[in-house]
This record gives C-alpha cells, structure tokens and sequence, in this order.
C-alpha cells in the first residue's frame, strides 16, 4: 500500500477544502456536545459519509450532511454504548491496559463500518463482519500501519481542542482513502457516484 499517496491525498484535500471541513468538524463536536454525546455516533457517521463524497467525487462537505443518516442513531448508539463499557471497564476495574486493549482492537476490527453503512448501506453486523474482513485480508501489516497512523493523528489533534478541527478531518480523509483502495478504487478521486461491487461485501 502507498501510504505516501493516501497521506498526501489526504494533505491536498484538507487544504483545498480546509473552510468547510473545518465548519463541519465543529458543527459535528458541537451538536455532540450539546446531546450529551446521544447523537454524537449519528453524527459522525453523517460526517465520515460527507468527506467520502468528498474524496471520491470531489464534492465538498456540507453542514446538512451531518444530519443524513440519523436513521442509523439506534444501531450505533447501542454499538458505541457497548464499545464504552467495556473500554470503562478495561480501564478502571482490570488496571488501565485492558481498557487500550480493547479500544485498540475495535479500531482495527471497525475501522471501515462507518463507511460500509454509509456508503454500501450495510446493516451493523454485517458492516462490521466485512470490517473485519478487510483488516485481515491481504497484508494485515498495512493495517495496522494505518490503524496506527489514524490513531496517532487523532492523539495529536486532541491534545487542544483547536488542532482536533484540523487532524480529524485529515485522519478521516485518509482512512477513507484507503477504504476506496480497498474497495475497489484504485483512484481516490474516482467521479462514479457508487463503487463497484467489491469482494468484500457478503
């Protein structure tokens, strides 16, 4: 895999189109914060579908994106609901390093479930099956490198609430660059409204 390629699609993106992905990336923070976190999983799988349009078709992200797939609120508040327990628990009951130990897996096993339900219209169970299948098809090695490079550019975001609204547009880019590779697409900027069919989808 080019992780050069997908970094500096991601890199060229954020720049042409740092305005609006900074407004939505505030939006998406703010309406989180205020439903106390309710909506926060519904939101963020309207963002993560509004920059995919952006990275396959060039499309800039829009505020009214974030609202687009409320339909999903039950399913993935349910799932992150039970991700955060156990993370809670991981943390506080069994000594702090079950608790990365689980937030770790789930990255690497859900990474591309947000995509999947958004774009391939995959229920949860079956976004995360072929999550999981993606992650360890192939060279397991080059997603762990992006798993960790994901989580790395997260890290350093949100250690001020200012550098979040530049890193988790770029760290969403590039995973969902690499989420069209995977798919199919070898052209991140691809102009077909759906991708083909992949193998991956069951």
């Amino acid at each position: 895999m080019d992780f050069k390629s997908h970094l500096e699609n991601a890199w060229h993106l954020s720049i042409k189109h740092i305005a609006p992905l900074i407004l939505t990336t505030m939006v998406m923070i703010g309406v989180s914060v205020l439903t106390m976190g309710l909506l926060a999983p519904a939101m963020l799988a309207g963002y993560v579908y509004s920059l995919l349009l952006l990275v396959r078709d060039g499309r800039e992200p829009k505020i009214g994106d974030l609202f687009s797939h409320l339909h999903l609120f039950l399913p993935l508040f349910l799932f992150s609901f039970v991700v955060f327990l156990l993370i809670l628990i991981g943390f506080f009951k069994l000594f702090f390093l079950p608790g990365i130990a689980v937030a770790c897996l789930v990255t690497f096993a859900c990474l591309y479930v947000l995509p999947l339900m958004t774009d391939q219209k995959l229920g949860l169970m079956d976004a995360i099956k072929t999550s999981w299948k993606m992650s360890v098809q192939g060279n397991i090695a080059d997603h762990i490198v992006v798993v960790i490079l994901f989580i790395g550019l997260l890290s350093i975001g949100s250690s001020v609430f200012i550098g979040t609204l530049f890193t988790q547009p770029f760290a969403t880019i590039f995973v969902l660059s690499v989420y069209l590779e995977r798919m199919g697409q070898n052209n991140p900027m691809a102009t077909a409204p759906n991708p083909p069919p992949s193998s991956y989808q069951s």
